[in-house]
């Protein structure tokens, strides 16, 4: 069964956070290990809840929970991480079997 990561994040630095490297690196681990992207957008409204108005959001697809964390855990998504640290305030969620 399909399952998704859902990645809110709410940007310190806009030209910092497209300048450091990540989107690139988290874009080539992504497609490495299977994943797709469904839908890669700023601006996100938040309808109910804690959340907070104006956040990009970037849905990923995956065959499965497991292809999905084996890209989290990865040793390539791991350093791509790290490029974007101080950024930005991120939020991931994993949904599905």
């Amino acid at each position: 069964m399909a399952a998704w990561l859902v990645v809110t994040a709410h940007l310190k630095d806009r030209e910092a956070f497209m300048s450091c490297g990540y989107a690139q690196a988290a874009a080539d681990a992504l497609i490495n290990y299977g994943g797709t992207y469904v839908v890669r957008a700023p601006g996100g409204t938040v309808l109910e809840g804690e959340g907070k108005d104006g956040g990009s959001v970037v849905v990923s697809e995956w065959p499965d929970r497991a292809a999905a964390l084996a890209f989290w855990n990865s040793p390539e998504y791991t350093s791509a991480k790290v490029l974007r640290e101080g950024l930005a305030d991120i939020s991931v969620t994993l949904v599905g079997a």
